[in-house]
């Protein structure tokens, strides 16, 4: 497709598209740019930890973009091992500088792509009840494959400890065609 960026099956080196954007595994060093994407928008932040270990331990499931080697995108996601069919999207993060360019969906699209998830039939991810733009996104990658976006209830608001975070909901898309 035009437009699209993967990751070669055969070196994992980035592969050029006709667009500025490159997309690929992230490294220990994205993970600070990672944070800093998070920290200067409205989504949860998690420690620089998370970056480091998601980067470290579960890159073949983490996709990065980046602009002229700036990081100005990203998805971090792992295979739960007692789902071996499912990749579980903990967030996705695109600076504000890309939005309304498609970016969260490439992202989305390249990992579905991978390799590492070849035997992945389904995409699953929570979401707030009033996180509007992702629950777009997830139904949307539904639409795009032609498959389902089942949501259900997945976290309560009690078993938060603060009084102030939503409810998450499960969303769960497909099965991916393969």
């Amino acid at each position: 497709m035009k437009g699209e960026c993967t990751i070669s099956q055969t070196t994992k080196e980035p592969v050029h598209s006709e667009e500025t954007l490159l997309f690929t595994e992230p490294t220990v060093e994205d993970g600070k740019a990672m944070w800093n994407l998070v920290d200067n928008s409205t989504l949860d932040q998690n420690s620089a930890y998370k970056y480091l270990m998601m980067s470290e331990f579960f890159a073949d499931t983490c996709v990065v973009a980046k602009e002229n080697d700036k990081l100005v995108g990203f998805v971090t996601a792992f295979i739960p091992p007692e789902h071996p069919d499912v990749v579980f999207v903990w967030q996705v993060g695109v600076d504000s500088s890309q939005r309304g360019k498609g970016v969260a969906s490439k992202l989305l699209n390249e990992l579905i792509s991978r390799e590492a998830c070849q035997d992945v039939r389904y995409l699953e991810a929570t979401v707030t009840p009033s996180n509007k733009a992702s629950q777009s996104l997830f139904r949307k990658l539904a639409r795009d494959h032609d498959t389902e976006c089942k949501v259900s209830e997945k976290f309560t608001e009690d078993l938060f400890p603060s009084d102030e975070h939503e409810e998450e909901l499960n969303f769960r898309i497909g099965p991916f065609k393969r």
